[in-house]
Parts: C-alpha cells; sequence; structure tokens
C-alpha cells in the first residue's frame, strides 16, 4: 500500500472543492476520506479507480438527498491509494469503525460472541462458556448467537454426556460428589465415579455432537448397548440407553436443523422508513446456534446493496466469518467482499443469495426475522419518544430529552465504594455508554453519599470539557437524574457551577411518604418539589431508569466487593502472579504466614527463585533479612 495523502484542501468547497482534486488523481484503487470544514470525516468510501468514483461527486444531479448533503458539508479530502480493490475494501471498514463518519452506514452493536470451549488444560477436560481471546488450550466451537443459546446448548449436553463444568480448584478439591452428580449432569470424575478412559469417551462424543456428527455418534450407542446386553452388562447398557434416549430428545426438540447446509450465516436485511434491521443466524454443525439481531444507522435514501455490504465489512472486521454467507439481497461487488474475507481468514468463503430450496427457505425465514424485530422496535421507538415529550413537559424542559443520565452509589458503609452512571435516549437503555466510578478520594467519610456524588460528577464533567468542549459529539447529557433530595441536588449543583456547565437541567428523584415507591418526589434547583400521579407513564418511566441505575450500581459494587474478598497482600509483591501466589499459598497456608516466613523457607517454594524469595521477604521486611 502507498501513500498519497493531499492535506492541503482548495478553498473552495463542495464540488467545486471536489472537482479540484480530479487533476491529481489517477485510476488506482483507493480509499478516500471527505471532511468537513473542522477537518471532521464526514464519509469513507472505497474505489476501483479513485478518479472515476471521485468524479461522480464533482458533478450536480442524479444524488440522493443524503449524498446531496454531504456533498455540500465537504470542505476537503484525503486520499490513500491501495495495490488492490479488496485491500481497499478492508482499509475502508477498518477506518469506518475507528472514525464513525456521519454519512456512512454503521455497525452499532459490536459485541463479540460467546463460544463453547472443551478445555484439555485438565486431565479430565472441562465443558464451558468462553468468551474472548481463544488462549486457552482445547477445542472451541461457535459462534452462539447470545449467552442464552450457549447455556442451552451446554445443558443439552450436560443431559446427554454428563461432563463436568466446575473450575480445576473445586474438581481438586470435591471429597465427595456434587448436586450435578445427583441430578445426573456430570458423571463425577473429581471422586472416581468414572474411568479417565470412559470420561475421555464422552468428551469425545460431546465434541462429535458439537461438529454435527450425531448419526455416527447413534449408530456407535446404539452399538455398544446391544454388545453391552448380549455380554450382560446390563448397567452400561442402560446409561447408554439413556444417552442414547436423551440424544434423541434433544434433536427433537432443536427447532431448525439444515441438513444441506453445514456451516453458514444467514444474513437478512429490512429496511424501512429509514430504519433498517440485519438479522443473522448462525449455522454451524447442521445446527441452527442462535440468531441477533442488529441496528445499523442508515438514511432514508440508503440502498440495500450498502447497507449490506457495510454491514458485512464491518461485522467480520473482528470475527471469523464462515464457510458460506446466505444474503437476502445482492451486493454490488460480492467477488470483491468474498475474496477480502478470503484473504483476510485464509480460508475461502463464499457469498450466495440463494433462491430456491433449503438456502433459500433460511434466508426467508431470516428476512421475516428482520421485518418483524424492526415492527417492535418501530414501536417501541414511538412509546419512547412519547415518554421523552412526557419527561420534557413534566420537567420544563426546552426540548424531549435525547440523553439522559442516571446517577447512583452503591458502598456498606462506605467500603467499596462505587459511582454508576447509566444512560438513555431515544432508543432505550444504551448500555455501551454505561460508566463506573471508583471513589478514589480518601478524604471522603465513609457513607458520605454527598462527597461520593460530587467526585463522580467532577470527574465526569472534567472528562466531557476535556473530550468533547464544543458538544458536538453527542456525549453530553440534556438531562440528569440523581437518586436522591434536596441535598444530593445541592451538592451536584455546587459541582456544575465550578465546571460552568450550569445549563443542563437536573433533577433529583427521591422515595416519598414512608419511601413507598410510587410516591417519589422530584427536586430541581429553586423550585418546589413535587410529584406525579401513580398512574401517569412518566412516571414509571422514570422509575425504570431510577431502578436500572440503582441495579447497575449494586453490581458494580458487588463485583468490586468479590474481587476484594479473594485479594491478597501478595498480589502487591513484584514478580509475583497467580501462579507463584498459588505455589506460595499452597506451601505455606495463608498469605499471612508468607508474610512471616524467613527467607530460607521462602526459597524452598518451588518456582519461586532465590531473586524473588528475597523481593518477597524485603516486601514484607522492608529490607531486613534474617541472618
Amino acid at each position: 500500500m502507498s501513500d498519497a495523502e493531499q492535506n492541503e484542501p482548495p478553498q473552495a468547497t463542495g464540488y467545486e472543492c471536489i472537482q479540484g482534486y480530479l487533476k491529481t488523481l489517477d485510476g488506482s484503487p483507493g480509499v478516500y476520506r471527505m471532511l468537513d470544514a473542522q477537518a471532521r470525516v464526514l464519509y469513507v468510501g472505497k474505489a476501483r479507480n479513485l478518479r472515476a468514483r471521485v468524479s461522480n461527486y464533482a458533478r450536480p444531479g442524479n444524488h440522493t438527498g443524503r449524498i446531496a448533503r454531504m456533498i455540500l458539508d465537504t470542505h476537503s479530502m484525503m486520499f490513500l491509494t491501495t495495490k488492490t480493490e479488496t485491500e481497499a475494501l478492508l482499509l475502508e471498514q477498518n477506518l469506518i469503525k475507528q472514525l464513525k463518519p456521519k454519512y456512512n452506514v454503521l455497525l452499532r452493536d459490536d459485541k463479540s460472541f460467546p463460544n463453547i470451549l472443551v478445555s484439555y488444560e485438565h486431565e479430565y477436560a472441562q465443558i464451558k462458556k468462553h468468551r474472548g481471546a481463544k488462549k486457552e488450550k482445547g477445542n472451541y466451537y461457535g459462534p452462539f448467537a447470545s449467552a442464552g443459546a450457549v447455556n442451552h446448548t451446554l445443558n443439552q449436553l450436560q443431559r446427554v454426556f454428563q461432563l463436568r463444568d466446575c473450575s480445576d480448584a473445586t474438581f481438586e478439591s470435591r471429597t465427595r460428589p456434587c448436586l450435578q452428580y445427583q441430578i445426573k449432569r456430570c458423571t463425577a470424575p473429581c471422586v472416581g465415579k468414572i474411568s479417565h478412559k470412559d470420561y475421555a469417551q464422552s468428551v469425545q462424543d460431546a465434541e462429535r455432537y458439537l461438529q454435527g456428527r450425531t448419526t455416527d455418534l447413534q449408530e456407535r450407542l446404539a452399538t455398544e448397548m446391544q454388545d453391552a446386553s448380549a455380554e450382560m452388562e446390563f448397567e452400561r447398557a442402560a446409561v447408554l440407553r439413556d444417552r442414547i434416549k436423551a440424544l434423541t430428545h434433544v434433536q427433537s426438540t432443536q427447532g431448525i436443523n439444515p441438513r444441506g447446509v453445514s456451516e453458514a450465516d444467514v444474513i437478512a436485511l429490512h429496511l424501512e422508513k429509514g430504519q433498517a434491521c440485519v438479522q443473522v443466524f448462525f449455522i454451524r454443525a447442521n445446527q441452527n446456534w442462535g440468531n441477533r439481531d442488529f441496528y445499523p444507522r442508515v438514511g432514508v435514501d440508503i440502498e440495500a446493496a450498502e447497507v449490506l455490504e457495510a454491514f458485512i465489512g464491518q461485522f467480520y472486521d473482528s470475527k471469523e466469518p464462515p464457510k458460506q454467507l446466505l444474503l437476502s439481497h445482492p451486493l454490488e461487488n460480492p467477488d470483491v467482499m468474498a475474496e477480502a474475507l478470503t484473504e483476510k481468514n485464509g480460508r475461502k468463503v463464499e457469498i450466495l443469495v440463494p433462491q430456491r430450496g433449503e438456502k433459500a427457505e433460511l434466508v426467508e425465514g431470516a428476512a421475516r426475522n428482520a421485518r418483524e424485530s424492526l415492527a417492535r422496535k418501530m414501536s417501541e421507538s414511538a412509546t419512547q419518544a412519547k415518554l421523552l415529550r412526557g419527561v420534557a413537559e413534566a420537567f420544563d424542559l426546552k426540548a424531549p430529552p435525547q440523553r439522559i443520565e442516571v446517577y447512583d452509589n452503591s458502598h456498606i458503609q462506605g467500603t467499596n465504594a462505587v459511582g454508576g452512571m447509566i444512560v438513555a435516549g431515544a432508543e432505550g437503555f444504551m448500555k455501551n455508554a454505561y460508566r463506573k466510578f471508583n471513589i478514589k478520594d480518601t478524604s471522603i467519610t465513609p457513607g458520605d453519599d454527598f462527597g461520593m456524588m460530587k467526585e463522580v460528577l467532577a470527574r465526569r464533567f472534567k472528562r466531557l470539557l476535556k473530550e468533547d468542549p464544543d458538544r458536538k459529539n453527542g456525549q453530553w447529557p440534556d438531562l440528569l437524574l440523581i437518586d436522591g433530595g434536596a441535598g444530593q441536588v445541592s451538592a451536584v449543583a455546587e459541582i456544575m457551577r465550578e465546571w460552568g456547565v450550569q445549563d443542563i437541567p437536573m433533577v433529583g428523584v427521591a422515595k416519598g411518604v414512608d419511601r413507598d415507591h410510587g410516591k417519589e418526589e422530584f427536586y430541581r434547583i429553586g423550585k418546589p418539589a413535587f410529584a406525579l400521579q401513580r398512574n401517569d407513564p412518566v412516571l414509571y418511566f422514570i422509575q425504570r431508569l431510577r431502578d436500572e441505575a440503582h441495579r447497575f450500581a449494586i453490581g458494580t459494587h458487588r463485583a468490586k466487593r468479590a474481587k476484594a474478598v479473594g485479594a491478597t497482600p501478595l498480589d502487591d509483591v513484584p514478580g509475583v502472579g497467580a501462579t507463584r501466589k498459588r505455589a506460595l499459598l499452597a506451601h505455606f497456608g495463608s498469605a499471612k504466614a508468607v508474610a512471616r516466613a524467613n527467607l530460607v523457607d521462602l526459597k524452598t517454594v518451588d518456582g519461586v527463585s532465590d531473586a524473588l524469595a528475597e523481593t518477597i521477604y524485603d516486601f514484607f521486611h522492608e529490607g531486613q533479612r534474617d541472618s
């Protein structure tokens, strides 16, 4: 890839600005960026021929309203040439995800998907849910559409194959079978209820199931059951009979399991009134491993091909695609996209728009789900818009708020104190915008909710002023909701005065008489407290916001407390990681015993070198060595 960036734009804007670049461009493939007056990226696009593509923007007429607005906003452009159009496509999608341009189709929800891991870190393999980097030794199966889909499959696997899901530490500490054994979800290898050979066979059978080889599996189990019966091993025959019965039950309740599609993502798009829903079904090992809906940011006058191409490019930027993508609409350049995915992942990826047969039926099912999901979302959005108008009316706001931030604190007698911020807007809860704040100010009296709230808001507005001083990125709230009454509101108002952001409306939400849910009172600076009618939908909406903030703050506090419970002074010793920490605790029995140990004893611990033993001893004894 060769650099060919032009950073000195002509003085003209719009069509004239774009025309000024044509004389500097040739027919190379590459990526172009359109920038506004503040040099913010408006749009990122790719081209097989940069000069030809840019010349289309330089001629007025035949542009959709969205593209025409983009051209008028353009004050400069940047270009980067590539060797191939495939390389340009990959670069384009990377830049879109990084820069989030205003006029591009943008995938807003890009979370990772869970997998099932058969872990071979231990002699007796463990089966469990896994999300994130695939660093652990074992075999990974997925992706699954959701944690629920993974849990459902894990329950099926445990019903049939009875594999352990406990941690290695729990496994090693067992002296008798746990409840999982009692309800026939585990064969209790931890206490020798099954031989290593038989357990390994169960693991192998479970992996055959996850690979879609269920026919071979059932045939082998049936043969083994007959052999066991013939040899009068009736107990073993009964176990195999129960396994076959459970496997048959699982297969009969799975729903859609395509016979002719072993590995594919089924991707269907539905566009309506400037909104889009993309439904993705994950087909692996001839099994349906769940589906997920996405709502990319689009415009009123956008074409299906552009939406799907942008979605696929961004969706698989950090995910491995399957062998086939089955689409509801054709792409403009399917060969380029297939080549890009193939090149990136090192195996062939095929893109199809099936017209008949089982594959077409799968796409139609996904399209129906996309259509129904978008209808539900549009209905919910209409309800949400009505509620936001009601909030504006109830609290005398100039306009319905598009971003409401709700704050709450959680602690136990001041310990492990945290603050939580949740965000809601036109599309409901914006969970990717939630934030947690570990209370850092040691001068705050334990349990001082006012002090904690002041610290949280100070840190929040300090960051906003630093990252978005012009309030143009949509990160500033239109309304603050504080869990508390007049005192909390006054504390927050003081912070807002200090940071010069007094123009943001703020409301305190406090439980009313007898702290009764439904008698909430609302507090604002310089105005009397008031309440809403019990049956007012706005009241229910505010209660949901307040309860969500409370749930988030308590969850964050519990996680912090649980982490603190497992912490030891060894965590702060330089050079002592998880492995050496376990070795030290196993050798001495407790962190306190490690702290009291002499240098000679520390040197006898497996994995602890003489130098590390001296570091540990010095840490606890301030450099005073035993003679």
